[in-house]
């Protein structure tokens, strides 16, 4: 009886953290119209890593760092490239193709394992791969003038930069025993420094006094960052990993719609084709037969 009610407030959890994520895309999306990119990303962090401080401490974590070099690099590819570039495409480019393009991330990690961790890929992990392939060239449409191509490279960065912090992390677990909330925490504030230095360089800094400004530093850093990794723990603990982050697929898919609901971003024929075929692909990369 508790494990089935434990399974379902995981179920619940995991409802609630995909709508999250897939609101976020749209907060991110909407702030640039009040802040620049490189400020709102700068803004976000910092203030994000204060809040993930204070969520180690209430949790009873140590609040020491961890390993300086690789939490480093981490921060620097995941907080600093994923969020930062992907804020940057995002100034142009609708946020449902722009959330397709950086959730292209486990292919990036498939390809980077290959190379790093020496893993070998099967046959349907080259098959989700030429999928993939075939889905981002539907999206982006080199074809189309009117497409930003600049948009969609900032964008499939970003899921590149996500998957080398992610195979980073993974060499790191492999070697030490590390707090996954702890490591968070301090590769976000790592990778702060970096955006806020950019922010800096950057001449753009307009910042409108907008209650909508307000609104969303609040929603990416309370919902989408502390409330969200607390759920996403949760659901690792409650829940099979393999189901916990096919379920994770949803989230570019209901960014699709909210920004063709909300934003007016109506995609094209090629771009329904280019998802489902992405969607396909990142199921046969996740797909890990039972062996007997």
């Amino acid at each position: 009886m508790s494990l089935s009610k434990t399974r379902l407030l995981g179920l619940i959890a995991l409802v609630i953290l995909t709508f999250i994520w897939a609101y976020n895309w749209i907060v991110m999306k909407s702030a640039l119209i009040y802040m620049s990119a490189t400020d709102f990303s700068a803004y976000r962090t910092v203030l994000a890593f204060l809040m993930l401080l204070v969520v180690l401490k209430i949790s009873g974590r140590s609040l020491a760092p961890t390993p300086f070099w690789p939490t480093m690099l981490i921060g620097f590819f995941q907080t600093t490239g994923m969020i930062g570039l992907a804020q940057i495409a995002l100034i142009v480019g609708g946020a449902g193709k722009v959330t397709i393009m950086v959730y292209t991330m486990p292919f990036w990690i498939a390809l980077l394992s290959v190379f790093v961790l020496k893993e070998q890929l099967g046959l349907l992990q080259i098959i989700a791969l030429i999928t993939a392939a075939m889905g981002l060239l539907c999206i982006i449409q080199p074809w189309n003038s009117q497409n930003s191509l600049l948009s969609s490279f900032f964008a499939l960065l970003s899921g590149l930069f996500w998957g080398i912090g992610a195979v980073i992390a993974k060499r790191l677990y492999r070697n030490l025993t590390i707090d996954t909330l702890s490591l968070t925490t301090w590769q976000m504030g790592y990778g702060a420094i970096f955006l806020v230095i950019l922010s800096l360089i950057v001449a753009d800094h307009h910042v409108m006094n907008a209650p909508y400004l307000w609104f969303a530093l609040f929603y990416t850093i309370i919902p989408a960052t502390a409330l969200a990794w607390v759920l996403w723990m949760y659901i690792l603990k409650t829940m099979n990993a393999s189901v916990a982050g096919l379920s994770t697929l949803l989230i570019p898919v209901i960014t699709l719609f909210l920004s063709w609901w909300l934003l007016h971003e109506r995609p094209t024929h090629f771009e329904f084709l280019g998802v489902f075929l992405i969607l396909l692909g990142l199921v046969f990369i996740n797909y890990h037969p039972k062996r007997h």
